[in-house]
């Protein structure tokens, strides 16, 4: 391949950069993986290039290469990787976001989910950029765990995983308050927790599909951060739907 450089959204590849999310691409996602550089000074460079070895992955000292590619930071390891494509589980719970724009919240959410077993994320409409380097970095290589697939719009998601499937969209207007008590048991039903932008949520038409949800809190903020709510939500439902045992 080319010699890497500063990320951009139309390159057909993307980076794991830090040891810990280079580790897990390396564990989860080999075939994928491009090439690895590191600085000679990382105290588990032998541990590195023994599983790239054992992967048959390259994998090379160039602090250059990592000055270049990460920026300002300073980088001691970091992973080439093809980007791929995704799918979700047809039986499985979701979570979709419908045109996230924090790369920050993208990659906690993508940990989020991977750290509560929810193993599916459907990315509705656009947004920020799941290959985004500060995505995969934010998510601690959660990404390489999690399935996802993008959607142009719910109605394609629905098109393609609505039938027999709970849908309960996360809104400042929702229907019912979101609670332990109140989060529903769905007997084993798959289900989809919808969320919407961090500045302007979920649009009104989202009042018409499943059962709309909100989360207490005080009138002292405007609304709680999206990963934050995500994490609530995602918590809640798979207490209650897993016989009330911590996921």
């Amino acid at each position: 391949m080319e010699p890497p450089k500063k990320y951009k959204k139309e390159f057909s590849y993307s980076y794991a950069l830090g040891p810990f999310p280079t580790f897990e691409l390396l564990r989860h996602r080999p075939r994928e993986v491009l090439a690895v550089y590191c600085r000679e000074d990382f105290r588990d460079r032998e541990k590195l290039f023994a599983l790239c070895e054992k992967e048959g992955v390259p994998c090379a000292y160039g602090e250059r290469t990592l000055e270049r590619i990460a920026q300002k930071e300073i980088c001691y390891a970091a992973g080439v990787f093809q980007k791929y494509e995704g799918a979700l589980g047809k039986r499985a719970p979701h979570v979709a976001l419908v045109c996230p724009s924090d790369m920050g919240n993208l990659g906690t959410i993508l940990r989020t989910l991977l750290g509560f077993g929810i193993g599916n994320l459907a990315l509705v409409g656009g947004g920020a950029d799941l290959w985004n380097p500060k995505v995969v970095r934010a998510s601690m290589g959660a990404l390489f765990q999690v399935n996802f697939q993008f959607f142009e719009n719910f109605s394609q998601y629905l098109g393609e995983f609505g039938e027999g499937r709970e849908i309960f969209p996360f809104m400042l207007d929702g229907a019912h308050p979101l609670t332990p008590e109140s989060c529903p048991s769905l007997g084993g039903r798959p289900y989809t927790l919808v969320f919407g932008n961090e500045a302007t949520g979920l649009p009104p038409e989202f009042q018409n599909w499943g059962q709309s949800l909100l989360i207490p809190q005080t009138p002292a903020v405007d609304s709680l951060n999206l990963a934050v709510s995500v994490a609530i939500g995602a918590y809640l439902f798979t207490w209650k739907n897993k016989g009330g045992r911590q996921p």
